[in-house]
């Protein structure tokens, strides 16, 4: 299998790799280029290029239809909605009355196609939603000259659950990108060949399961389960919910989506619905302008599939049920197991209480063809790491126990004892973006050579609170937890540090007067472990229930 898990944006020099069992064999890569204007959406096989369309590069084979990397129309947010039907019926999973619903769904087994190496399961539930844009059967009508071209996956959407299942994290994939596609197994078990492709490719290729292993090769993240459905039960599914309400920033009138709207608010249903969510004669025309109002879109289906309206009437429930187990398909494990699907709808709840977040993969445009996408390092490997790094429960609040110190309270020292030249400066920075306040950096290498252990010291006359706070920095090491040391070093050298970037500080957070802590690195440096959240740095690429609705 190739080194380079997938296609970066930046400086591709050789670096050393990131810390996690899969890193060393992601791209590397540390000088992002800015996001720029967003790749055009080719036009699909068959269709006729209209005045004024941009000229489209003939190229090889790639992810896309026919000719020139060429694509069909991007099916979208149906894979929303076909969650919030695995929500709801996983709600009333544990009610007899509903438990042939199950029965209704159409499984895959995956069995051992995935094989052996896989990223390890870490307590978080963690879900692939696929959209398949597939002309077979009654899909047909959406493309009779696409009939025999296979299908893609035009919507990629990870849905990570907390180890709580108190808070939802959705990861768009562009479907532009292009990216280091490994040895797989289809789901008739053939074996299909490595390949550096487009990301939807996966799916044509293998199906579902080769997708699985894309995902997890590229991410390092275990996949659970996976969901899947097409244009037709989308729209089904949200004729059942009653329609879905949108709101447009300005007026659309797209003759291949089949839809005319005034600017505004508006209550969509079936052909309607389908046609905004493959709708790419809008805004700037690109994939990723489509997964920005997908992503909004989805923030609305969850409203709906939650409110009283349909949880508080029998009827359209048991409708809307059925309608979803009918529409979709998903591994035969998560259909069998109703405590995983009470698991996630429960997390309908938090759902409902601005508890999701989503994103789109950090991206660039592809050095290579400006028409494609390259995910941007090293800020989508923190997006996965922080993901990866999910895996704690938080126990029940103690009244009676002294709470935790912020790390916006603790400053620190940080130490280079071994030739790992500009590691403090590095580790600082990693240390001050998760909000610590780091004063110096400096050398603790002695002149016999390496300090063998990374230690975490504080002043002995600190006592309990040189504990308290150097258990702070301890919980942000990876792997075995550290134990605060009692007694300083003297520095070889140390000069002050200013940070790269500075952490948001929490609201109401307070000057830091606590102890300074050292935290001298040993050559058993265990590397800094990622918040389970999305970083500071991506934030304004969130999408939430509090983003404006009109896109």
């Amino acid at each position: 299998m190739s080194d380079n898990r997938h296609v970066a944006v930046g400086d591709r020099r050789a670096e050393p790799a990131p810390p996690g069992r899969r890193a060393s064999r992601r791209a590397k890569g540390d000088a992002p280029h800015p996001e720029t204007v967003p790749p055009r959406e080719p036009e699909e096989p068959g269709e006729p290029e209209e005045p004024g369309d941009a000229p489209r590069k003939a190229g090889g084979r790639s992810g896309g239809r026919g000719k020139g990397g060429k694509k069909g129309l991007g099916a979208g947010a149906w894979t929303s909605v076909a969650l919030t039907g695995l929500l709801v019926l996983g709600t009333l999973g544990g009610y007899g009355v509903y438990r042939n619903t199950l029965g209704n769904f159409n499984t895959v087994d995956l069995g051992d196609k995935l094989g052996n190496d896989r990223p390890a399961a870490t307590g978080a539930l963690n879900v692939l939603i696929v959209g398949s844009d597939t002309r077979e059967g009654d899909n047909l009508k959406y493309g009779q000259k696409m009939a025999n071209d296979g299908k893609r996956t035009d919507t990629i959407i990870l849905m990570h659950l907390a180890p709580n299942r108190d808070k939802a994290t959705f990861v768009s994939f562009p479907r532009d990108s292009v990216v280091q596609m490994p040895a797989c197994k289809s789901e008739t078990g053939q074996p299909v060949a490595p390949r550096t492709e487009m990301i939807n490719a996966a799916y044509n290729e293998g199906g579902i399961t080769c997708t699985i292993t894309t995902i997890e090769a590229l991410t390092d993240i275990r996949v659970d389960h996976f969901v899947e459905v097409d244009f037709t039960g989308f729209k089904n599914i949200v004729d059942a919910l009653g329609g879905v309400r949108i709101c447009l920033s300005k007026p659309v009138d797209d003759k291949k989506a089949k839809l005319t709207l005034a600017a505004g608010w508006h209550n969509l249903k079936g052909e309607q619905a389908l046609g905004y969510v493959r709708l790419r004669g809008y805004g700037d025309g690109s994939d990723i302008g489509r997964i920005k109002r997908q992503q909004v879109f989805l923030t609305q289906v969850v409203k709906k599939a939650t409110s009283s309206e349909l949880l508080t009437d029998p009827g359209k429930l048991l409708k809307f049920i059925n309608t979803a187990a009918k529409s979709v398909r998903m591994d035969k494990a998560l259909a069998d197991d109703t405590n995983a699907l009470l698991e996630i709808a429960t997390s309908a709840k938090s759902l409902t209480a601005g508890g999701v977040e989503l994103i789109t993969v950090p991206w660039g445009p592809h050095p290579d063809d400006p028409n494609r996408v390259a995910w941007r390092q090293p800020d989508a490997n923190k997006l996965f790491a922080a993901i990866k790094n999910d895996t704690e429960v938080t126990p029940p609040a103690n009244p009676t126990a002294k709470p935790a110190i912020a790390r916006e309270q603790v400053r620190v020292q940080v130490l280079n004892g071994t030739d790992m030249f500009g590691k403090a400066k590095e580790v600082a920075d990693e240390l001050a973006e998760q909000g610590f306040v780091v004063t110096h950096i400096g050398n603790a290498r002695p002149a016999t050579g390496n300090r063998a252990t990374t230690e975490i010291r504080y002043a002995t006359k600190d006592g309990a609170d040189g504990i308290a706070y150097g258990d702070t920095v301890a919980g942000r090491l990876s792997k075995d937890k550290r134990t605060p040391i009692a007694g300083k070093i003297r520095p070889v050298s140390a000069e002050r540090y200013t940070p790269a970037t500075t952490a948001k500080p929490a609201k109401g957070a307070k000057a830091p007067t606590g102890p300074i802590i050292q935290l001298v690195i040993g050559s058993d440096w265990p590397g800094v472990r990622a918040l389970p959240k999305i970083p500071d740095s991506l934030q304004d690429k969130v999408v939430t229930a509090k983003t404006d609705p009109c896109q």
